[in-house]
């Protein structure tokens, strides 16, 4: 027996939305094994790591929205990476609601086919440099 509702809808009601917390199991960055679960800016900066290094797209087991798109930019001159790069950082971190943007993009060139790209990431919990490389970009 299917139980019985009431279908009337009251727009009167009102919807509060709640985050969830950012608790999260923590991989110790040296020893490479989960030591605990972590909330606040050090989850968010583990967050942050796997995100960069996901390559968007090409992995089904996460949301197209997730992951930075690096693979186009092989094979592209200098002028276009870095300019690129600043938008694809921008764009793989706008899924979280808890990452309010970036800033204070620094580009560099360690080595000649490397690019590396530094910046600020700014969450609700605050804020932290990171970083990441791109190689054979042309």
């Amino acid at each position: 027996m299917l139980p019985v509702t009431d279908n009337s809808i009251n727009l009167d009601t009102i919807i509060e939305f709640q985050d969830y917390p950012t608790n999260t199991f923590y991989i110790d960055p040296v020893t490479k094994q989960v030591i605990g679960q972590r909330d606040g800016l050090l989850a968010m900066r583990q967050a942050v790591e796997i995100i960069f290094n996901v390559e968007r797209f090409k992995w089904q087991i996460y949301s197209p929205n997730f992951g930075i798109e690096l693979d186009g930019l092989i094979g592209s001159d200098y002028d276009l990476t870095i300019s690129e790069l600043k938008r694809r950082a921008e764009e793989a971190l706008i899924p979280d609601n808890r990452i309010l943007g970036a800033s204070d993009f620094v580009f560099t060139q360690p080595a000649q086919e490397i690019i590396a790209c530094a910046f600020t990431v700014n969450t609700v919990y605050g804020n932290f440099e990171t970083g990441f490389e791109v190689t054979n970009y042309y």
